[in-house]
């Protein structure tokens, strides 16, 4: 049996049908579900001085390298500037 004799093999010759996406739509390449409505729910947290995302994630899941889950939880309230948090912003904590 050579290298190509796979491609005049006489068995099933029907295209292979694509896979259907998972329910609810939004996943990124790995299936994630990338929905923000599944990604921002959680606890809410008010800025108080001296904070900043990285000492929030720190406090509140023990690793400040989430201080990005934060941040695009959060987008809309902070801004484009992840560095400019204000005294009294109410941040929604995703669920991780």
């Amino acid at each position: 049996m050579g290298l190509f004799d796979f491609l005049s093999d006489k068995g099933e010759t029907k295209p292979v049908a694509p896979t259907t996406p998972p329910a609810g739509g939004n996943t990124d390449f790995f299936g994630t579900n990338t929905n923000a409505a599944d990604t921002t729910a959680g606890d809410t947290y008010t800025v108080v001085s001296g904070d900043s995302l990285s000492k929030i994630a720190k406090n509140h899941y023990g690793d400040a390298s989430k201080w990005h889950q934060i941040y695009e939880a959060n987008k809309s309230t902070i801004g484009s500037n992840p560095d400019h948090i204000e005294v009294g912003q109410v941040l929604t904590m995703p669920k991780m």
